[in-house]
């Protein structure tokens, strides 16, 4: 029954060094090839795991004083097995620069500009921010309070505040203005 093992191990070897070949191809080809290659990995994949099976089936048979050597030994395969089929998982998934450059357009490596307009952005929406926390805080200030207008006839608010209800609309309307740049941005 060892011999049986001992066999499946060889075959196990042979097996796995050939997929670790191809998965190392992989990443390197493109379009039909590449699909057949993953293909023929994924069907040797699936032989090792009955081949796996088989082995499990073979240490269960083995008499009790020599089945623990077997066991950490197909334990072992097991977990190579496991590192197989990630390293064959990311090799699916792996782009060459030229696949990546063509996703993410010419202007992948323009970072720096990508930055600086996020934390031109950025400004712009803190701005917008403190300025409808004043707005709103005025708001709060005066809701209470009636309406009276100036000398001019323009409706103002009533206390301390000297602004009119015409700049506040003008400031409300500057902060709608910013947010639309920074939610369309100018590119």
């Amino acid at each position: 029954m060892s011999s049986d093992f001992e066999a499946y191990e060889q075959e196990f070897g042979t097996l796995t060094a050939e997929i670790t070949n191809k998965i190392g191809r992989i990443p390197k080809l493109g379009g039909e090839e590449k699909t057949q290659l993953v293909l023929n990995v994924d069907k040797q994949l699936e032989e090792v795991r009955e081949l796996m099976e088989q082995m499990d089936l073979e240490v269960r048979e083995i008499p009790i004083q020599s089945r623990g050597m077997y066991q950490s030994r197909l334990k072992s395969y097991k977990g190579e097995m496991e590192k197989l089929e990630k390293d064959f998982k990311r090799s699916r998934i792996a782009y060459s620069d030229e696949v990546r450059n063509e996703l993410l357009g010419e202007d992948a490596g323009s970072s720096e500009s990508q930055r600086a307009h996020l934390l031109d952005n950025t400004e712009k929406l803190e701005r917008s921010s403190r300025r409808l926390e004043a707005g709103y805080q005025i708001a709060v200030e005066t809701d209470a309070q009636p309406e009276t207008t100036n000398a001019l006839g323009e409706p103002t608010l009533r206390g301390n505040s000297r602004i009119t209800l015409g700049t506040l609309s003008d400031h409300r309307q500057q902060t709608i203005l910013e947010l639309k740049c920074v939610v369309t941005p100018d590119m």
